[in-house]
């Protein structure tokens, strides 16, 4: 798919696992929240959900937030890495991938340029 018509995708074609992360998210004041549709670009998945907490505290609160509201609707994650020490909480849902990050950690790996060719989405 080219990359003018990925964006010409409406917020229709957003799962609803990712807006409803990004609300979660956005509840439990995250910041810096970023949608990246890598949807023809990776073969692993189709969204990331980029955003960062100020204490390991709230990238928890971040986390568990996530995961309370998407089990509400029976979306549930292939797998959560890294909320032991929450300075990068990973949670892999398939089609979408949440990345919670504190500030420090999120700067050091910059998957916001390291994916630059995905396309930012709004909800």
């Amino acid at each position: 798919m080219s990359q003018s018509s990925r964006e010409n995708q409406t917020q229709q074609d957003i799962p609803k696992g990712v807006v409803l992360s990004v609300k979660a998210s956005e509840a439990k004041k995250a910041e810096d929240i970023v949608i990246l549709d890598l949807s023809g670009l990776t073969s692993f998945t189709d969204f990331f959900i980029i955003a960062h907490g100020h204490s390991a505290r709230q990238n928890v609160a971040i986390y568990e937030a996530i995961e309370q509201d998407l089990k509400k609707e029976r979306i549930k994650p292939l797998s959560v890495e890294g909320k032991e020490n929450a300075e990068w909480i990973l949670m892999d849902y398939g089609n979408f991938i949440v990345h919670i990050f504190s500030e420090r950690t999120r700067e050091y790996y910059a998957l916001e340029k390291l994916w630059g060719d995905g396309i930012k989405r709004t909800v």
